[in-house]
């Protein structure tokens, strides 16, 4: 294996600089998905027929509580790789372990909202607007509940392990897809809540 001692743990090896690298890509990718979400939200918002308008629906209070749990929790996984590079698992772990708490309230809250449109007459074959709209919070709501499972099953390897390059690499790809996640959520907060309150 070849280490380099001058980079941190998660790019010391060649194999960890080609994760990273691939990760990007599939970034990449997801940005394609969520890009093709919003232009279709944009191009259906107005589609409502008989069914609720996005400023009937929606409410400030959950999407506030929504967002603050969320950004949070990027900063809390940002506390956790800068742990895991001075070399502080235990640290790590708690920081880790806030995150995933914090992202299943994220969850909670979500879940709390689709019973809310489907109560308000907002389901998905309600109208274009309502489909593409659930469409949308589910495919993030989705990847975040895969992310949360992806961060225990990553928790579970360092328990065993300790933080090695690969644990270290695999931690960090995971930050980059959490940090990910609440980037396309500051989109859906600005451009579906607060666009659609106005």
């Amino acid at each position: 294996m070849n280490k380099d001692n001058t980079q941190p743990l998660e790019y010391s090896t060649e194999q960890g600089r080609m994760n990273i690298l691939g990760f990007w890509i599939f970034i990449g990718a997801e940005i394609m998905l969520f890009g093709t979400l919003f232009a279709s939200y944009f191009t259906l918002e107005g589609s409502t027929g008989a069914g609720p308008t996005g400023a009937e629906i929606f409410e400030i209070s959950p999407v506030l509580a929504e967002t603050l749990l969320l950004l949070t929790s990027s900063f809390t996984i940002g506390l956790g790789v800068h742990a895991m590079r001075l070399g502080r698992q235990k640290a790590m772990m708690t920081f880790f372990i806030i995150t995933l708490v914090l992202g299943a309230a994220f969850l909670s809250f979500e879940v709390y909202e689709f019973i809310h449109y489907v109560h308000e007459g907002a389901g998905i074959q309600t109208s274009a607007f309502t489909s593409i709209l659930l469409t949308t919070l589910g495919t993030h709501g989705a990847h975040v509940t895969f992310g949360l499972f992806w961060g225990i099953m990553i928790m579970i390897q360092v328990i065993k392990r300790g933080l090695t390059p690969e644990t270290a690499n695999k931690s960090f790809i995971f930050s980059l897809y959490w940090h990910f996640l609440d980037v396309v959520w500051i989109f859906i907060f600005s451009f579906v809540y607060l666009k659609g309150m106005m």
